[in-house]
């Protein structure tokens, strides 16, 4: 959401004309063409910001096939782990898990803000430069290549360079949310790193979170951030009824807290069981009764009762003539069935 603030448009303005080599975009809030202060856009290129939105999602959607870096998933999958359970380690609990989740940022995926002592650092996968930086409030910085090595190989230089940083970290080493976890500190299995799969993964989440973001503006009810969850290693963005779910009897304490109370959630994830694919899923939790035949958009979707999930391909979207329409489409018509159905409180959930 952009505000009518001179300040935000002028940042904008410089990163349009310094974004590629032969990329330049000046952005008017009123859609008149303005010129950078370095001269360099040409008259052909300045968009306004929901043109710019539009075309991100039709020119830069890159394909992604599962089989194409199934290795390197594995393995980044297991990677994230070690940073997530740092953050876990060191973060006050927030609802729902919130605070350990991993932030999309302009080079990768990083931690919020961990505090150590009277320091704070932050830890951050750089798909750009392929390095893990972890920095300090104090100005101490150190990066860790990522290169292919094993997990056991990279869960060692990370502990080590914690404690010669002086912010040593015990975690518990056992992977979660996966099938047959090997630990952290032995598994040798997962060692693959292709760098152009890596940084298309990442240039997927970027180009998708605006999206989910403008979605996000229109509930004013609790909502989780656009985040990524380095257990289930998904992007999800989390909408709230305001009411409490029924116990899950049985359930582990990371299910307690995370359905806790109802919602109606919205992701991206490469693919994994049923879905051999990279896809846009929608799922209600408790799922009220009608959901899984309800009529929703677009034509591609579909109900998974493996997953008990809507399911929109991501093949279907990047290829489609209106991926953003079709990507925004996904998201109401979804959270619309699981809202009416569930007889959530719209009135007082939703911007009007």
């Amino acid at each position: 959401m952009f505000y009518k603030k001179e300040g935000l448009v002028e940042l904008f303005l410089e990163f349009g004309s310094h974004s590629g080599p032969n990329i330049y975009i000046c952005i008017s809030w009123s859609g008149t063409l303005r010129h950078c202060r370095n001269r360099c856009c040409r008259p052909t290129a300045h968009y306004t910001f929901m043109n710019m939105k539009k075309d991100l999602l039709q020119t830069t959607l890159p394909p992604l096939p599962l089989n194409a870096w199934r290795e390197t998933y594995a393995t980044l999958h297991m990677w994230s782990q070690i940073v997530g359970k740092v953050a876990l380690a060191l973060m006050p609990p927030m609802n729902h898990f919130w605070y350990v989740a991993l932030q999309i940022r302009s080079g990768g995926l990083s931690t919020l803000l961990l505090p150590h002592g009277n320091r704070m650092f932050t830890m951050t996968f750089d798909f750009v430069t392929h390095d893990l930086v972890v920095q300090s409030s104090d100005g101490a910085m150190e990066k860790i290549p990522l290169e292919p090595r094993s997990v056991k190989a990279f869960y060692e230089i990370v502990m080590d360079t914690l404690r010669r940083m002086g912010l040593e970290t015990r975690i518990w080493p056992m992977p979660v949310e996966i099938p047959n976890p090997i630990r952290l500190d032995t598994d040798v299995t997962h060692h693959s790193y292709d760098p152009v799969t890596a940084n298309t993964f990442w240039h997927i989440l970027v180009t998708i979170k605006p999206v989910f973001e403008d979605f996000r503006t229109r509930f004013i009810g609790k909502s989780s951030p656009v985040h990524f969850f380095w257990g289930s290693f998904d992007l999800a963005s989390t909408r709230f009824s305001g009411r409490r779910a029924p116990e899950r009897p049985g359930a582990d304490p990371i299910t307690k807290e995370a359905y806790s109370h109802e919602l109606i959630s919205h992701g991206f994830w490469p693919g994994s069981g049923p879905i051999q694919e990279p896809a846009f899923y929608a799922y209600a939790a408790p799922e009220p009764a009608g959901f899984q035949d309800a009529a929703v958009q677009p034509r591609a979707a579909f109900y998974s009762k493996d997953l008990s999930e809507f399911i929109l391909p991501y093949e279907a979207v990047r290829n489609s003539s209106s991926p953003e329409s079709d990507l925004a489409a996904f998201l109401e018509t979804t959270y619309n069935a699981g809202a009416d159905l569930g007889k959530w409180d719209r009135a007082n959930l939703e911007r009007k």
